[in-house]
């Protein structure tokens, strides 16, 4: 039995309640319980014979894995349900059947690629700081700044009294009042970019994300969503995730 047991936050990332680290916060904050008693975070359980229920609602255990990449347009927010009323990212893609959460965020004003899932691997994978997954942007900033102030958000600027990682920062276009950039960064750090144009005297007007490694967001319509191909995957998470994803992939 104890080779079956798994720890309690496992299992519910990898049934797509939430990534580890927000199963963690669901367990502390006692909304989670097996067999009826409060949970404790550790815990291990047995998917088949353990009872785990959050906020009253029973987890049933699902093997059809979902990768999802959906290009959000401005005005939605990186979650499953916002208690403000926001218009949230899960109405995007409704029409699946299956607890999906987004693989990192971008903030309501931004928009662009989003990997949504309910495999706790692929989202470790992706959004543990230790891996570091180049994410690229276009960015677009008022007003024009001198050019050698890209070299200072290239080599890291303090953002929250921290300072950045160095990042690729390319000019495209210059016009009367206005800056087009490109931005490839490794970290996720809470509205790094916007954070990082503001310490150097610039406002970003607009964000959007346009690709994750070597996964590129395309031709996708804004609102749009579709399913990514093994090979994505790999690109992403690397052979193992995406064999596991070949096989219990849902594509409709």
């Amino acid at each position: 039995m104890a080779n079956s047991e798994v720890r309690l936050q496992k299992f519910m990332a990898d049934n797509g309640i939430a990534s580890r680290r927000k199963s963690e916060e669901l367990i502390a904050a006692g909304k989670v319980k097996v067999n009826g008693h409060r949970a404790t975070i550790g815990q291990k359980i047995h998917p088949k014979k353990d009872v785990v229920s959050v906020q009253g609602k029973r987890i049933v255990k699902n093997d059809a894995l979902y990768y999802i990449m959906l290009n959000k347009p401005r005005g939605y927010v990186t979650t499953t349900k916002d208690e403000l009323g926001r218009k949230c990212v899960r109405e995007l893609v409704k029409d699946i059947d299956a607890r999906l959460y987004p693989v990192g965020r971008l903030d309501k004003d931004s928009e662009g690629l989003l990997l949504l899932t309910n495999d706790g691997e692929f989202t470790n994978a992706l959004t543990h700081p230790s891996h570091g997954v180049r994410k690229t942007y276009k960015v677009t900033v008022k007003p024009v700044i001198e050019p050698y102030l890209l070299e200072t958000l290239e080599k890291g600027v303090l953002v929250d009294g921290k300072k950045t990682a160095p990042c690729i920062v390319k000019l495209l276009e210059t016009q009367e009042d206005r800056m087009f950039l490109e931005f490839t960064i490794s970290e996720g750090r809470n509205r790094q970019i916007r954070k990082m144009c503001e310490s150097v005297g610039t406002e970003v007007i607009r964000l959007k994300r346009t690709a994750e490694g070597d996964v590129k967001l395309g031709g996708l319509p804004p609102g749009q969503w579709r399913h990514l191909e093994t090979k994505e995957i790999k690109k992403l998470a690397g052979p193992a995730i995406a064999q596991k994803a070949q096989l219990k992939q849902v594509r409709k």
